[in-house]
């Protein structure tokens, strides 16, 4: 249960001149959460990712806005750079001491890559590589709400052995489902704003353990 998911996005009109505003208009469409209204770490990379960090900030001290995150950067500009930025954002959490879910602030990841950085990687993994957190937060467990998964017989680990045993009612197996959906539902309408204010030209999304894990999303979509 600890692969992660991400989301590969390129952007129109995309170039060294333009990429700082262009990240900045997909900063200010995060849905940050009301108990942390901001970004909580910035780092700057040049080059390629085998180089230390240019700088970096520790922003947990005051939440800190894309408009201030951009005065940060403002002698940090370049094709060749690449910006990280950390902030929370909640998403449900299946709590398996408490029994119940929750919405807890999950860490939300946001690399800007520059088009020459790192050999012009942005071409392959996206001008914005957003990591958005546990795979499962998204898919929930094969067992559990895919159509025609095979049962696997046997969990990964205690903590999963303890999830799939309290799902296991019809109750919970609801609950799973419409929580799982929620989280889906939660993020399709960040991309959705971030699709018009970018503009974004495409994203892709893809996970550490899924084959295809958008087509994963869209059958649990579609379950009624």
């Amino acid at each position: 249960m600890s692969d992660r998911a991400y989301v590969s996005a390129w952007a129109q009109d995309y170039s060294g001149e333009t990429q700082l505003a262009q990240f900045k208009r997909l900063l200010e469409t995060v849905p940050l959460p009301e108990s942390w209204p901001g970004f909580s770490s910035l780092i700057v990379r040049a080059v390629d990712a085998t180089e230390s960090p240019v700088r970096e900030w520790d922003l947990r001290s005051l939440p800190v806005s894309a408009a201030e995150i951009m005065d940060l950067l403002r002698e940090h500009s370049g094709g060749d750079m690449a910006y990280e930025v950390h902030a929370p954002w909640e998403l449900w959490v299946f709590d398996v001491e408490a029994g119940r879910w929750n919405r807890k602030p999950q860490v939300l990841e946001i690399t800007c890559h520059g088009p020459e950085y790192d050999g012009g990687i942005a071409a392959e993994q996206g001008h914005f590589l957003i990591g958005i957190g546990f795979e499962h937060l998204f898919t929930g467990d094969p067992d559990l709400l895919s159509n025609h998964a095979e049962k696997s017989g046997e969990s990964a680990s205690p903590e999963e052995e303890g999830y799939l045993a309290a799902m296991r009612t019809p109750e919970r197996l609801r609950e799973c489902h419409e929580r799982t959906r929620d989280n889906i539902q939660y993020l399709f309408r960040w991309l959705q704003e971030s699709e018009a204010a970018v503009p974004l030209e495409r994203y892709r999304l893809w996970s550490e353990g899924e084959d295809n894990f958008e087509a994963r999303l869209d059958e649990i979509l579609a379950v009624r």
